[in-house]
């Protein structure tokens, strides 16, 4: 029997910890072998409830014991993790397709190291069906977000542009321009828009909206693709989490699933 990758979750708020938890409840061929956060002794609170709760560490010892890393920090802390997890040639999985754009230096390191980066899909879809497409041509990609005014607060676009959301009755385009643009002034909040700009024909030439929208409950995403060898729309929902309402309950959920594919005999999609 293969032995287990040891895993580990930097970040225990609201993503790192439902990923921590599901780790501890038993994924065949992986276990969760440390955590490392900002506020260690709240992570050792957080852990104590768990089956065969791991060590909490320091992130360079994160890297030194685990073989996967999953990041869940801030896009400010972000380096603080990849950086020393790449420079061991470890995997590590994130869904901060933002902090990315600003650090692309790291996949340079990962490429010189072994190590390897592996974006999660997140709070997006059809980024299989991008790829895809990304290997003929694509015309154009044009992504819309809408979100509740209150999952948008602290965006530093709207600091920047003084655009107030208190009081909001009717939908607001807070934004309109490429995904890499929005991923600067929208750090926390569209990451999905990296992800896309990523997976298809780049963030510079993905077009972005972003609406605050005060009839809305969740934070919907719709992407409109123009390729070579299909036309499609793809359309999602989220629930946002109770925690944090800028982010999506399946947002966790998809970092589950691709460290389950990453051991799974049988993978499905591209």
């Amino acid at each position: 029997m293969a032995t287990a990758r040891r895993v580990g979750v930097a970040g225990l708020g609201t993503i790192g910890t439902v990923v921590a938890r599901a780790l501890d409840e038993g994924i065949d061929g992986l276990v969760l072998a440390a955590v490392t956060s900002r506020d260690q002794e709240k992570a050792r609170r957080t852990i104590e409830a768990f089956r065969d709760p791991a060590v909490v560490v320091s992130p360079e010892e994160l890297a030194e014991t685990c073989d996967i890393v999953v990041e869940c920090v801030p896009k400010t802390a972000f380096r603080s993790i990849a950086e020393p997890v790449l420079s061991k040639g470890r995997t590590l999985v994130t869904i901060s397709g933002a902090a990315l754009l600003t650090a692309f230096d790291l996949i340079e390191l990962a490429g010189a190291r072994g190590g390897k980066v592996v974006l999660a899909s997140g709070a997006i879809l059809g980024l299989d069906g991008l790829r895809a497409a990304a290997e003929g041509e694509i015309e154009s990609v044009t992504m819309v977000t809408r979100k509740p005014p209150s999952s948008l607060a602290g965006a530093p676009y709207l600091s920047e542009q003084g655009i107030e959301l208190g009081g909001l009755t009717s939908p607001l385009r807070v934004f309109e321009g490429t995904a890499e643009e929005g991923a600067k002034g929208f750090p926390a909040n569209v990451n999905v828009a990296a992800a896309v700009g990523l997976a298809g024909i780049g963030p510079k030439r993905t077009r972005l909206e972003i609406w605050a929208d005060p009839g809305v409950s969740r934070n919907m995403h719709t992407v409109r693709v123009e390729a070579d060898s299909a036309r499609f729309t793809m359309s999602i929902e989220n629930v946002p989490s109770e925690e944090n309402p800028g982010s999506g309950r399946i947002t966790a959920l998809s970092v589950i699933a691709c460290l389950r594919a990453m051991v799974s005999p049988l993978r499905v999609g591209t």
